[in-house]
């Protein structure tokens, strides 16, 4: 698993956007992108939050995370960090993408 905390905070996606900023990115697009980047257990191991462990369903962390805003800013940063390193070219997590 690689350390995704010591990517560039200036990496721009495929339309030239900072990944930062998260433009036109709508939390339902962020978590199923993490899903399919990294499946429900590793997405807990990563962020510790009973929605990813217990019965995970997208609809159930959308309501918690839309009401969270401690667990929403931990899901948004590791997105960050994980569509720059995919950006980049390094290898995800668990199933890759």
């Amino acid at each position: 698993m690689p350390n995704l905390s010591n990517l560039p905070q200036d990496a721009r996606d495929e339309s030239g956007r900072l990944i930062r900023e998260l433009h036109g990115v709508t939390l339902a697009q962020i978590l199923e992108y993490l899903v399919a980047a990294y499946g429900w257990p590793e997405l807990d191991s990563r962020i510790r939050i009973n929605c990813f462990a217990v019965n995970p369903s997208i609809k159930s962390s959308l309501t918690f995370l839309r009401r969270t805003p401690w667990a929403r800013a931990k899901v948004e940063e590791l997105y960050v960090q994980t569509r720059t390193a995919e950006v980049l070219g390094h290898k995800l997590g668990s199933r890759g993408k």
